[in-house]
């Protein structure tokens, strides 16, 4: 794989990364970009909570939604985690580099 295919992968995922842009700017965007996935996470799984407090008070008449809010919030916290782990994988590589 070559450097242009990278940059223009990374272009498609998010536009605002360029190859001119300084490394600040896109540690800043790859903080941002965790940070928003994050919250989308949380979201998910308070969508998720308020669902499962509505089937259990006998608000909600629709199971499928329940269990499809449940779904999407597992989904994504299963993600969430196997980024983290990825992380943690690259971190620890780069520490035992030798220097």
């Amino acid at each position: 794989m070559r450097v242009g295919d990278v940059q223009s992968m990374l272009s498609q995922i998010s536009p605002d990364i360029s190859a001119n842009k300084s490394a600040q700017d896109v540690t800043g965007s790859f903080e941002q970009t965790l940070d928003g996935f994050v919250n989308n996470v949380n979201d998910l799984q308070n969508k998720a909570n308020d669902a499962m407090d509505k089937m259990a008070s006998g608000q909600a008449a629709d199971v499928h939604e329940v269990m499809i809010a449940m779904e999407k919030a597992k989904i994504s916290f299963d993600l969430l985690l196997q980024v983290r782990n990825k992380m943690l994988d690259a971190y620890k590589q780069i520490m035992q580099m030798q220097v």
